[in-house]
């Protein structure tokens, strides 16, 4: 257990050391949907530059109709290659 205390030790004086050198990036949390733009819990509202949804697909009604009608017409499912599922 020792072991591991230290080791918790050193991780948290880096961190420590990052935030005191002004280089910590904390989370931003969103308050409201994930699009192309977002506002956050602090009120701003910001470009989103991480997400699979950056260009604001996500939530494009024509979109969701499209899916929801191939589900209706095609199914389902996980798709994968055959050397790996046999």
């Amino acid at each position: 257990m020792e072991r591991k205390n230290d080791i918790l030790s050193i991780y948290a004086k880096e961190v420590e050391d990052i935030k005191e050198a002004g280089l910590f990036k904390g989370e931003a949390p969103i308050a409201s949907a994930q699009g192309a733009r977002v506002k956050l819990e602090d009120g701003r509202e910001v470009i989103n530059m991480c997400a699979n949804n950056y260009l604001g697909l996500g939530d494009s009604q024509r979109l969701i109709d499209a899916a929801k009608r191939t589900y209706d017409n095609r199914g389902y499912g996980m798709a994968s290659v055959r050397f790996i599922c046999g």
